[in-house]
């Protein structure tokens, strides 16, 4: 987008009502009405990688819908980020279901042609096989990245049933590939039983460090925030959610839920906590709607994805001014 051209945001609706229309992210433009986008919202209707609730697939338009009501300014960062940058809604990436290899490989294509547009991406899920692709992308345009990743789980198992590529292997697979900036790694909100303290040994191997949803409710979100902003420092960052983080409570929609985890207001304010640093991309997954109660678990996602939105928006913003200025 050029720096001359005001960004197109989302339908007015003081003319047309919330719940009419179609569904984009935010009720924002297609990417076939505005060309090119600095933020492409885009869709993986993919769960074939889940290992007990399906329903994933559906996450990307129920968290769409949810989005419906979200507004065009954000008092928590003092930012309008549909005014400071083109986000658009880059529809779905249309996957083989049958088959998690050549998925994988339709995710990673997709994403290499969106990101050399340009455009920074914020993917809804589906379920978290599809980070994986995605770390590959991102690997290729700015190197090793520094990962968030927000989950009740490790994600940093080997196989299951023999199987490589799951939504409980990516992040293992992905620093085997050398994607990951080793030094820079961290789980956010783990907690639940695993299958073994081995578990937890392989984990500290690869170099992730673990912020517990324990953690997390004693010492609070700010701090937890300057935690993990020390550990980032300036690298390129992928922060990745699976909306599992939260507690049942507060996301009951999802595969594999456990108990204990944190509030949708904690995950909010720790993501908030982060907006100084360089966000590349992200992803939200893991929402599976056929279990959600009064769409409580699409609306914590829909709200999540916004304050990624929010910081990558200000980001570009800030980049282009310093550019303009030069």
């Amino acid at each position: 987008m050029s720096s001359y051209e005001t960004p197109r945001g989302p339908v007015d609706s003081s003319r047309i009502p919330r719940y009419a229309g179609p569904a984009t992210f935010a009720r924002l433009p297609r990417l076939d009405e505005v060309g090119t986008a600095d933020v492409a919202v885009v869709g993986v209707p993919f769960d074939s990688g889940v290992s007990y609730r399906p329903g994933a697939r559906f996450g990307g338009n129920a968290i769409r819908e949810a989005s419906r009501l979200l507004r065009p300014y954000n008092p928590a960062q003092d930012a309008s980020p549909f005014a400071l940058a083109q986000v658009a809604d880059g529809g779905d990436i249309a996957v083989n279901p049958f088959n998690i290899n050549e998925a994988v490989e339709t995710i990673e294509a997709a994403a290499d042609e969106l990101l050399g547009t340009g455009a920074r991406l914020m993917t809804l899920g589906g379920d978290h096989t599809i980070a994986l692709p995605l770390l590959r992308s991102m690997a290729k345009k700015h190197g090793p990245v520094a990962l968030l990743h927000f989950d009740a789980h490790l994600d940093t198992w080997d196989t299951y049933f023999g199987a490589e590529y799951t939504h409980g292997t990516p992040f293992r697979r992905a620093v085997e590939e050398g994607i990951l900036d080793t030094s820079a790694l961290s789980h956010v909100g783990t907690r639940g039983p695993l299958y073994g303290k081995q578990d937890l040994t392989d984990d500290e191997k690869m170099g992730f460090g673990i912020v517990t949803s324990a953690d997390i409710y004693r010492r609070g979100a700010d701090e937890v925030a300057d935690q993990l902003r020390q550990r980032i420092g300036d690298r390129p960052l992928y922060i990745s959610i699976d909306i599992d983080c939260l507690d049942p409570a507060h996301a009951p929609g999802t595969g594999t839920p456990e108990a204990g985890g944190m509030t949708s207001r904690e995950l909010l304010e720790i993501l908030r906590g982060l907006a100084s640093c360089n966000l590349v991309s992200a992803d939200v997954v893991e929402v599976a709607p056929a279990y959600d109660h009064a769409e409580i678990t699409s609306v914590a996602a829909s709200h999540t994805a916004y304050e990624l939105t929010t910081i990558m928006s200000r980001q570009i913003a800030a980049a282009r001014k310093d550019s303009e200025a030069k």
